[in-house]
């Protein structure tokens, strides 16, 4: 069964690689904002951004955090952390820093995003798993196990209040 993912990430300088998983055809989700529409968005203020947000990430069963170098700092990136879990949506990470890039290449691995966030007097990064897949193959060890990874989500984010 294809689950409808809303995709979190640092836009400037993951989109390549986010775009890359996307088409791999394994999920449904929305689709990556153009960077036209993006900064339309972004020109509105904040509160447009938390609208297009909340509408993008409300039929959604699951939110996947696409980690590069820096994703782990973004403001949007938390808030969208942060939503996921309260709105008891799936939640995970994959390290895409090994996801090539055609113009930069690949980047160093960022930070686990989940570390800032507690649930009760634990890390999140404990509870929600955040994938690093081989550096050799990390393309197809991603599109061979999304489904899984996505399914083992949702079950555990199902199993706390």
């Amino acid at each position: 069964m294809k689950r409808r993912v809303f995709f979190s990430f640092h836009y400037e300088n993951d989109v390549m690689r986010v775009q890359q998983i996307r088409n791999m055809g394994v999920l449904e989700g929305n689709e990556v904002v153009s960077p036209n529409k993006w900064e339309e968005i972004k020109r509105k203020g904040d509160g447009a951004i938390k609208r297009w947000i909340d509408e993008n990430m409300e039929h959604c069963s699951c939110v996947l955090v696409l980690v590069g170098s820096d994703t782990s700092s973004r403001e949007w990136v938390n808030y969208e952390i942060k939503k996921a879990w309260v709105n008891r949506k799936g939640l995970l990470g994959i390290f895409i820093h090994n996801i090539r890039d055609p113009i930069s290449g690949t980047c160093r691995q960022g930070s686990n995003p989940f570390q800032g966030f507690t649930y009760g007097n634990q890390s999140l990064a404990k509870i929600v798993h955040c994938y690093n897949p081989s550096p050799q193959d990390a393309y197809n060890d991603i599109r061979n196990n999304l489904d899984n990874w996505i399914e083992a989500a949702i079950e555990i984010r199902n199993r706390y209040p």
